[in-house]
C-alpha cells in the first residue's frame, strides 16, 4: 500500500494530479500541483495517433509517479530515465524528474531537470511554478518570484491560487511580510477553503495587531473539519487578546478534545500564550 505520509502535500498533490491526466487521456499536460489538470503540451494526441514511443513512456512515468508515492526515489527515477530515453523530446518526465531531485536534496540536478523541460515546452506555467519554489528553497527569491508572475501571466493557468500561496511562503520564509500578506491575500481571493491561507493570514494580522480581522480568517479555518492545533491556538491567542472568554473557551475545548497531545495542547494547560 502507498504510504502518502511520507511525503509533503505538495509532491502528493502534485503526482495525483499528473496520475489522473495520465490514467484518463494517455497523455500529459501541463502539471497543477492541487490535484486538477490543464492542458499546456505544444501537441495533442488521441488514442488513435498517440505513438507508440509516447505510450510506452507515459507508462514508465505512471510508475515512476506510484513509486514516487511511496517514497522510493531510486525506483522512480530509474523508470523516469527510461521514458525519457524512450521519449526524449518529452518535457513531462523532465519535470517529474526535477521533483524527485527536489524530494532528495539534489537542487543542482533539479534546477537542470526543470530547466531542460522549459526548454521543451516554455509554456508550461505548472513546470514554472515547480522550478519557482525550488529557486525558493535555494535562496534565489527573486527570481523565483520573477517565474511565478510569468506563470501567473499566463491567461489559460488555471491554478492561481496555489501559486499566489508559493509565491506568499517564498517571501515569508525571506522576510518579506508585506509582499506576503498581499500574496496570501491573493490566493485567499481565488481559494477562501484553503485552511492553510487561512492561518498565514490570520498569524501575519495577529502579529501586527489588526486582531478582528485575525479572528476572521481563524475562524473562518477553525469553524472547519480542517482545522489544525496550529490554528487552534492561533485561535486561542486571538479570542484572548480581544477579551472574548467565553470564544476563547470554546476554541480551547477544541483544541483539548482533538489534539490533546499536541505541542500546541500542551503549551495550553501552561498558559505558554506569549511563547
Amino acid at each position: 500500500m502507498m504510504n502518502m505520509r511520507r511525503l509533503p502535500a505538495f509532491f502528493i498533490s502534485f503526482c495525483l494530479g499528473l496520475l489522473a491526466a495520465l490514467l484518463l487521456v494517455g497523455g500529459l499536460a501541463g502539471c497543477a500541483a492541487n490535484g486538477s489538470y490543464a492542458s499546456a503540451t505544444p501537441e495533442s494526441f488521441t488514442d488513435s495517433d498517440e505513438p507508440e514511443s509516447r505510450k510506452r513512456a507515459t507508462n514508465r512515468l505512471k510508475l515512476a509517479i506510484l513509486y514516487f508515492q511511496d517514497g522510493k526515489n531510486n525506483f522512480a527515477l530509474d523508470e523516469v530515465k527510461q521514458a525519457i530515453q524512450i521519449d526524449p523530446n518529452w518535457f513531462e518526465p523532465y519535470g517529474m524528474r526535477g521533483l524527485i531531485f527536489m524530494q532528495t536534496g539534489d537542487q543542482g540536478q533539479a534546477e537542470a531537470s526543470f530547466q531542460k523541460a522549459l526548454s521543451i515546452n516554455p509554456g508550461s506555467s505548472d513546470i514554472k511554478h515547480n522550478y519557482a519554489v525550488l529557486l525558493c528553497r535555494m535562496k534565489r527569491p527573486a527570481e523565483a518570484v520573477k517565474l511565478f508572475a510569468t506563470a501567473l501571466a499566463d491567461p489559460a493557468y488555471a491554478q492561481r491560487a496555489r501559486t499566489w500561496q508559493e509565491q506568499a511562503n517564498c517571501q515569508l520564509v525571506n522576510g518579506q511580510k508585506a509582499e506576503a500578506e498581499a500574496s496570501f491575500l491573493r490566493s485567499y481571493e481565488l481559494d477562501a477553503s484553503n485552511p492553510v491561507t487561512g492561518f498565514q493570514l490570520a498569524g501575519l494580522l495577529f502579529q501586527r495587531g489588526e486582531l478582528v480581522r485575525a479572528q476572521f480568517y481563524a475562524r473562518r479555518v477553525n469553524n472547519g473539519e480542517r482545522a489544525s492545533a496550529e490554528s487552534l491556538w492561533l485561535g486561542v491567542k486571538i479570542e484572548r487578546s480581544l477579551g472574548n472568554k467565553e470564544a476563547q473557551a470554546q476554541v480551547e475545548a477544541q483544541l483539548r478534545k482533538r489534539f490533546a497531545q499536541s505541542r500546541e495542547a500542551m503549551a495550553l494547560e501552561r498558559g505558554a500564550f506569549n511563547e
